[in-house]
């Protein structure tokens, strides 16, 4: 394969995917924590960040399959997972839940699998950087919940900070915290 065919997002250093439907309120999270990130003046050259919606699969394959791919791949997406509204943490791909909105949904395999196997067979460093959601609407409603909309921020942040540190674990394991849980 030659150069000019792999994919700009293959040849970055750390590859930001952001999956959800935007459609189905909070599960829009990962595609404005992507947003957010291209639009900052001081993202790192070596930082790629894609809003893939509902089509997580189709990149995980050009990275799994490609003879170019990132050192780290960060997925950012929306959970129900028994925290506060707004929380936001990493956790391994093995963690995310079985639970999901509908069939197009990253949680399901074989997206779970590309995970695992993207980290296992190639050595890319694998992390999930989850939002607590307040709920997932059974029916189409743009827009994220105030504490969500507050939690891309923490997001961003938290992502930011892991970009600027070496590959390998530089991942914060627990929440942070909602508005809603400060004092």
């Amino acid at each position: 394969m030659s150069d000019e065919a792999i994919p700009e997002y293959c040849a970055c250093e750390t590859l930001v995917l952001g999956c959800g439907n935007e459609l189905f309120g909070d599960d829009g999270f990962g595609p404005e924590v992507a947003r957010r990130l291209r639009e900052m003046p001081d993202l790192p050259r070596n930082v790629c960040a894609l809003d893939v919606g509902t089509a997580v699969r189709l990149v995980l394959f050009d990275v799994l399959l490609g003879p170019v791919r990132p050192r780290r791949v960060l997925v950012v997406d929306a959970v129900d997972m028994d925290h506060g509204p707004g929380d936001v943490w990493c956790i391994e791909a093995s963690e995310l839940p079985e639970v999901k909105l509908d069939d197009f949904s990253m949680h399901q395999m074989p997206t779970s699998n590309l995970l695992r196997e993207l980290s296992e067979l190639t050595g890319v460093e694998v992390m999930c950087v989850v939002g607590q959601v307040s709920a997932f609407p059974r029916e189409v409603q743009p827009g994220l919940s105030a504490p969500v909309q507050h939690a891309v921020d923490r997001a961003v942040e938290m992502i930011m900070g892991a970009c600027c540190r070496p590959s390998e674990g530089g991942f914060p394991a627990g929440p942070a915290r909602g508005d809603s849980d400060r004092a």
